[in-house]
């Protein structure tokens, strides 16, 4: 346990790792899988100093429902993975929804499809992260860009897990998660540990879906008095299974209500040099960082680049694309896939600015220079509007 603030030189996984630490996770389940096995090896040996659990599954499916189990009885709970575990680990996400327990996945980011680059970095699983499961159902998706953000962000994840009591992704890349930088890691003691909201009547009155208290329901764990049914069907405010329209619809638009971009903590989209930009990125993960040295360079050749960097991708912060398309030409969003979140980027932007996606997937990332390039070439082309205001002069 970490009981001063001090600098260090972490990977970015050994980040994860440790902010998990500080975030008051308890409970940790996994099976090992590149490039994400660092956090589970430190976390075994970590949490049973602290008088946390940790247990090695059998596989990924395993390993989800092992901490929603151990959610519903009380403990912060996570587990982290990859590509392919990921994607085993979605049917007990949609699970997690529906019994609205609080849990995190870590995703160190690799290529795909299948087995696919298991020691490089890609951006695969964004929309994955938001639409893995079937139906609708809530959930949050938190991206780091740096070692630093691992440890800060991994932290925000367990907390709005916890305050909005649904499942939360982190997302990371293996070129995060393997990279090494200095950051200040501050005392555990000083971390904010935000907590699931508690049931105020008795054990009598309560129901474990209650929503008079607000579109996320008291909790109880299980163990301390209070009797309650849970279930993967869809269900009434008591816990039990319901074929009710009327109570199905009900269920189904509070998951909506309680995970929108309205709500506290989460729309975090940090700002650089956007507000006199012509040319905005929207940039995550390693890209981001690219981006940013390409308007650093940009800017001193006289271009007027800017970056909005989402730390909050899910919900998407719809609004602020939004606002920042009504001022600029144009918006950039470099991807380390084949266009997972220009999609979401050019719905907000509602054609008020030019959409622009870059994707690459040969494992390498980004470099500033060649960001540049692509920016020069658009700002050189005439836009659709501008060659129609031609012809018709």
């Amino acid at each position: 346990m970490n009981q001063r603030r001090e600098t260090m030189f972490l990977q970015g996984n050994e980040a994860v790792a440790l902010g998990a630490l500080a975030a008051g996770i308890n409970f940790f389940a996994g099976y090992p899988i590149t490039p994400s096995t660092e956090i589970a090896e430190i976390l075994s040996e970590e949490l049973p100093k602290v008088g946390g659990k940790f247990i090695q599954m059998e596989d990924e499916i395993a390993s989800m429902a092992a901490i929603v189990g151990a959610s519903m009885a009380g403990a912060r709970a996570m587990t982290a993975t990859s590509g392919p575990g990921f994607s085993l680990m979605q049917e007990n996400i949609g699970l997690a929804s529906m019994l609205e327990a609080p849990c995190v996945i870590a995703n160190v980011q690799r290529g795909g499809p299948s087995t696919g680059l298991p020691t490089r970095t890609h951006s695969a699983d964004m929309m994955q992260a938001k639409w893995g499961s079937h139906g609708d159902y809530p959930i949050i998706g938190v991206v780091a860009s740096s070692v630093s953000e691992c440890f800060y962000l991994i932290i925000k994840t367990v907390n709005l897990s916890e305050q909005y009591r649904v499942p939360a992704v982190f997302l990371t890349e293996e070129s995060i998660g393997h990279m090494r930088e200095n950051i200040e890691v501050p005392s555990f003691e000083e971390v904010e540990k935000v907590q699931r909201p508690a049931t105020t009547v008795g054990p009598e009155e309560y129901l474990p879906y209650d929503d008079r208290f607000g579109d996320v329901p008291p909790f109880v764990k299980f163990g301390v008095g209070y009797r309650y049914h849970i279930t993967g069907l869809t269900h009434d405010k008591s816990g039990f299974p319901t074929s009710r329209p009327d109570e199905i619809e009900e269920l189904m638009l509070r998951f909506r209500r309680k995970v929108t971009e309205d709500r506290p903590g989460l729309t975090e989209v940090e700002s650089y040099l956007a507000e006199d930009a012509e040319v905005l990125f929207f940039a995550y993960g390693s890209s981001a960082r690219a981006a940013k040295g390409t308007v650093n360079s940009g800017r001193k050749k006289g271009l007027k680049l800017g970056l909005l960097k989402p730390v909050v991708i899910w919900p998407f912060p719809r609004k602020v694309v939004a606002k920042a398309a009504a001022r600029v030409k144009h918006i950039i969003v470099p991807e380390l896939n084949l266009g997972q979140i220009v999609g979401e980027v050019e719905r907000a932007a509602c054609g008020m600015a030019a959409v622009h996606g870059i994707s690459k997937v040969s494992s390498e990332l980004f470099s500033p220079g060649e960001l540049l390039e692509h920016v020069e070439r658009i700002v050189k082309r005439k836009s659709w509007r501008a060659i129609a205001a031609s012809v018709a002069k």
